[in-house]
């Protein structure tokens, strides 16, 4: 694993696991538009996610604080997918939280309960709320994970708040 200091602000970490399909960078940058949508908090990033079926098709989406101040985008989409996801893809523009601060379930751990298969990000999680341990978290677990850093400018956009650049 590389701990070296990240310039995102992250710190830590091995590469994310597994190869890229066809269709990944446009759910992905779905995903980063679906960001621009969160109500700004200065506690919390903000954050799109689109599930996607084994099939290609989309299932759901969500962005955080979509419908409650602490929502996550992976719980939000999550919560309107239907139960049993084997095969199904999570995109995400910031990695899956491993830990938050509230004491609610971590998104790694929700996509691990919904049967999802494979995750694919833009942007490791900065260490400026918590250590970002999502993506390690779901590789242990056996879920592919796919990091796809060209689209992570896109997805600092929504967070221009919290990184300084506002």
């Amino acid at each position: 694993m590389d701990d070296a200091p990240r310039p995102d602000g992250g710190g830590r970490r091995g590469a994310a696991r597994g190869p890229a399909r066809a269709d990944d960078d446009r759910w992905l940058s779905l995903a980063c538009d679906l960001a621009l949508l969160c109500p700004p908090s200065l506690t919390a990033f903000s954050v799109g996610a689109v599930v996607v079926g084994a099939d290609g098709r989309e299932i759901a989406r969500g962005h955080s604080r979509e419908d409650d101040p602490s929502g996550h985008a992976e719980e939000a989409a999550l919560a309107k997918a239907r139960a049993g996801l084997a095969g199904a893809t999570v995109y995400s523009s910031l990695e899956p939280c491993g830990l938050r601060k509230s004491h609610r379930t971590p998104c790694a751990e929700l996509i691990l309960a919904s049967g999802a298969s494979r995750v694919v990000f833009a942007w490791r999680e900065p260490t400026l709320f918590v250590e970002g341990t999502g993506a390690e978290r779901l590789i242990a677990a056996g879920v592919e994970v796919v990091e796809l850093p060209a689209l992570a400018a896109r997805a600092r956009e929504a967070n221009a708040h919290l990184l300084g650049h506002a």
